[in-house]
């Protein structure tokens, strides 16, 4: 036990344990102040900060997360006859996301596993992004309609960031994060119209601005986490090619 707690508290930061630890409290605070019967809510949210906090680290877990987190919220949205997000979540996000878990474990960095290698899409990738972004919305914007989904402007919204989100996690492309903050700016207008309904809704409301801020935070990290790996791997590179382990190496065979 005392080894599993060293190696969590060596694993995050401080600051990463201070922002899942008040993440978490808001989450909670909103259950009890709003809710107080819909535990799914409750469970979501502490779902999705965990997962995260865990994909901010680039850890493969967190998408293993957000797949049961995709479940949760597909349930939560549907209560609410918001359509588009729980087809978004269950037709789209989820299959994205065990997607994404076997790309993060076959890309690990340095063989660890609880780190994946930063990748990235290059400019003509980009349009093809976007231009299947537009077809995607397009279909959903008329199966949204056809099921008469609530507010369905933003719930539109909402499919593409959140393809747009899918897409760039499973190319470990660290503007994933950017676009998941898109989505969940979109999302708290979309549960504060719920909210203004049905109250319950405001701890979904608040777990989303949590996520925005979650995501805001992974963003910056992978950006680190990136910039670290570019380090190594040239360091490693500049090592390899180095005089003095060529002369190692001959002094080896040598032997």
């Amino acid at each position: 036990m005392r080894k599993l707690y060293d190696r969590i508290t060596g694993y995050f930061t401080r600051g990463e344990f201070m922002l899942w630890g008040v993440s978490t409290l808001m989450v909670s605070g909103a259950f009890m102040l709003f809710d107080r019967q819909n535990y799914m809510i409750l469970l979501a949210s502490l779902i999705g900060v965990t997962y995260l906090i865990l994909s901010a680290k680039g850890n493969p877990l967190g998408q293993a997360l957000g797949i049961v987190f995709s479940l949760l919220y597909g349930a939560i949205s549907y209560s609410f006859a918001y359509y588009g997000e729980m087809i978004t979540y269950l037709g789209m996000t989820m299959p994205m996301a065990a997607a994404a878990l076997i790309s993060w474990l076959k890309n690990p960095f340095g063989g660890k596993r609880s780190e994946v290698t930063v990748g990235g899409i290059s400019r003509r990738e980009t349009v093809f992004m976007c231009l299947l972004t537009a077809a995607v919305t397009a279909v959903f914007f008329f199966i949204l309609r056809a099921f008469g989904t609530r507010n369905l402007l933003p719930s539109t919204i909402s499919v593409t960031t959140s393809f747009l989100a899918v897409y760039l996690t499973f190319r470990r492309d660290p503007f994933f994060a950017v676009a998941y903050a898109a989505n969940d700016v979109v999302l708290v207008i979309l549960w504060s119209l719920a909210s203004a309904e049905d109250s319950r809704y405001i701890a979904v409301t608040v777990c989303f601005g949590v996520f925005l801020v979650n995501d805001i935070y992974t963003f910056i990290n992978w950006r680190r986490i990136k910039a670290r790996q570019t380090a190594e791997i040239r360091r490693t590179q500049s090592l390899t090619h180095s005089p003095e382990e060529v002369i190692s190496a001959r002094e080896n065979v040598r032997q």
